[in-house]
């Protein structure tokens, strides 16, 4: 059973689905074609409703050319100071190669 939460954010991931069809431009017919699921299907999405698969969605990120997004998903966490060690070797390195130039 999904927590409140859980329900309020399918929720707003089927109403953000929803305004990018409207703003498309596309009825739920077209749009349901487009993205390959029937008419109840993308009403199902619209609406949150928890039984729709992952693979429905990532069809639908994928046609929308938001497929990308979903990478960051579960993205590893990024070290702060690995981020400052790497940023610190390109510098150095950029020196280096500046004083070879010179």
């Amino acid at each position: 059973m999904l927590s409140f939460n859980e329900k309020d954010q399918l929720k707003k991931l089927g109403n953000r689905l929803k305004s990018i069809r409207i703003e498309r431009n596309d009825s739920q017919k077209e749009f349901s074609c487009r993205i390959d699921v029937s008419i109840p299907t993308l009403h199902k999405m619209e609406q949150g409703h928890p039984s729709i698969s992952i693979g429905k969605w990532v069809r639908t990120l994928s046609i929308l050319g938001k497929l990308e997004e979903l990478e960051q998903l579960l993205a590893p966490s990024e070290s702060l100071f690995e981020r400052y060690k790497m940023e610190k070797k390109v510098k150095q390195r950029q020196r280096v190669s500046r004083k070879r130039h010179e």
